[in-house]
């Protein structure tokens, strides 16, 4: 099975790109939900954050407080580092147990922190869902409710546009409307098909 690593910056519209490839038929294991699952209450990972950062990152119904630990660690680089050291080998086991129950041509892995985590050796290829900077911040506080400056810090904490386009082996260009998104997933997704298959030896998309 192919296995195609989403990944983009904020506000670049992969979740809206995971949903067009979604209604084709293809299977989506999402990162963001993993680190989700993981921390649920009564799971080994919320035990740990707990244990490192103390009760106070939870609610009053035992739940994360995910506001207050993204605060904590947010202009903390240690405290993201043991943040990221808990949970990742967790998110990771728990996708790995999703892919092994999978049978399909390809799947996508959308994973946010794919080249800042170092995982690209986890994929076939990496799909890099693009948009321009003014773009990405003016979605993203559309959609969280966040002001500006707390979205450029998060933008400035990423991989670069520059070196996130240059890792990339395939990307979709999400600068405009739906309209123009959609065909390049099909588009796209009729490539990873033929690669699938072992009928096709380009290693790009053409455009």
């Amino acid at each position: 099975m192919l296995i195609i690593g989403l990944t983009g910056g904020i506000g670049s519209g992969k979740t809206t790109v995971c949903k067009l490839f979604s209604d084709l038929g293809v299977p989506i294991i999402d990162a963001d939900l993993a680190a989700r699952e993981v921390v649920e209450p009564g799971r080994p990972g919320l035990d740990r954050i707990v244990r490192h950062f103390g009760p106070e990152v939870l609610t009053p119904d035992g739940a994360l407080d995910r506001a207050k630990l993204r605060e904590r660690v947010f202009s903390d680089e240690t405290a993201r580092k043991e943040l990221e050291r808990i949970l990742h080998p967790l998110i990771r086991a728990r996708m790995n147990d999703q892919l092994a129950r999978l049978q399909a041509p390809y799947v996508i892995l959308a994973i946010p922190l794919l080249l800042e985590a170092g995982q690209r050796d986890q994929v076939d290829r990496v799909l890099v869902i693009d948009a321009g900077e003014s773009q990405q911040i003016a979605r993203a506080c559309r959609r969280d409710g966040q002001d500006e400056a707390r979205v450029r810090a998060i933008l400035k904490a990423q991989c670069s546009r520059k070196d996130r386009l240059a890792a990339a082996d395939d990307v979709i260009y999400n600068t405009g409307g739906l309209e123009e998104l959609k065909p390049q997933v099909v588009q796209m997704h009729n490539h990873y098909l033929r690669l699938a298959a072992g009928k096709g030896t380009e290693t790009a998309c053409p455009t």
